[in-house]
């Protein structure tokens, strides 16, 4: 999932990016309005976490602006809102949620607090379940512990192939496209004319399988890549070929 940090006070921009990022979320980084509406104009994002106060007006503003449709751009009206900021009155946090942001935390704050509630949040769109563990057929994700399992099996996953299960596990059954997975998975950093996309998810493919399991993740040639929803209680045709994991075609 991709967030973009919006925030002034260079500590806490690096204290947030390095704690996201851990959390295996794509992180880019706005220190004002200005900033933050050329990327959210430029890129499509799941979450944005706001502060209120920055150096060329209020972040109030630019909620408004988002939700009444008047930042065009690739973040749509889904985008999910946290307001981060030291304003702890009563009527500010009225006024941030009438608004239309999604929450509203306020500073100081702890760490897992914001974590969990990022998690809540992005747990919205995606449909999942209530808590942090995801499951789609025998495939199990644990985001509070960064644990993956197929069936009893843990996966040895890093942070990036994490990420890229989750985001197909959010999508089960859709075509996801490598664009989609580069908008999401990776930040603004990330060179759209590299393999990257197609070698997370061969590595990905190899772990998640082992003969005579499935594969999970099929190629639609020229489209993606689009995650089975398979039946752990049915046990694999014997008489069906493993499907060897297959590169999509440019």
């Amino acid at each position: 999932m991709r967030v973009l940090v919006v925030e002034d006070e260079e500590d806490l921009v690096e204290a947030l990016r390095y704690g996201l990022v851990r959390a295996d979320y794509a992180v880019d980084v706005a220190y004002d309005i200005a900033q933050a509406s050329e990327k959210l104009y430029a890129a499509a994002y799941d979450l944005m976490i706001l502060d209120l106060n920055l150096p060329d007006g209020d972040g109030f503003d630019l909620c408004r602006s988002i939700r009444r449709g008047e930042l065009d751009g690739q973040s749509g009206p889904y985008l999910r809102i946290l307001m981060l900021t030291a304003r702890d009155r009563l009527a500010d946090r009225v006024h941030g949620l009438d608004l239309g942001a999604d929450d509203y935390l306020v500073k100081p704050f702890a760490f897992p607090e914001l974590l969990a509630r990022v998690r809540a949040l992005l747990r919205r769109d995606g449909g999942t379940a209530s808590s942090a563990v995801w499951e789609v057929g025998e495939l199990r994700l644990d985001t509070g512990r960064h644990e993956a399992f197929r069936g009893e099996r843990r996966l040895q996953l890093t942070p990036k192939e994490f990420a890229v299960l989750r985001y197909l596990m959010s999508r089960p059954g859709e075509v996801v496209s490598s664009e989609d997975l580069l908008e999401h998975v990776w930040d603004e950093h990330a060179d759209p004319f590299t393999n990257t996309v197609r070698v997370t998810i061969g590595t990905l493919r190899r772990k998640l399988t082992v003969e005579p399991e499935e594969q999970l993740i099929e190629t639609v040639v020229r489209q993606g890549y689009r995650l089975l929803e398979n039946d752990p209680a049915r046990p694999a045709d014997p008489a069906r070929p493993v499907q060897r994991a297959r590169e999509m075609s440019d």
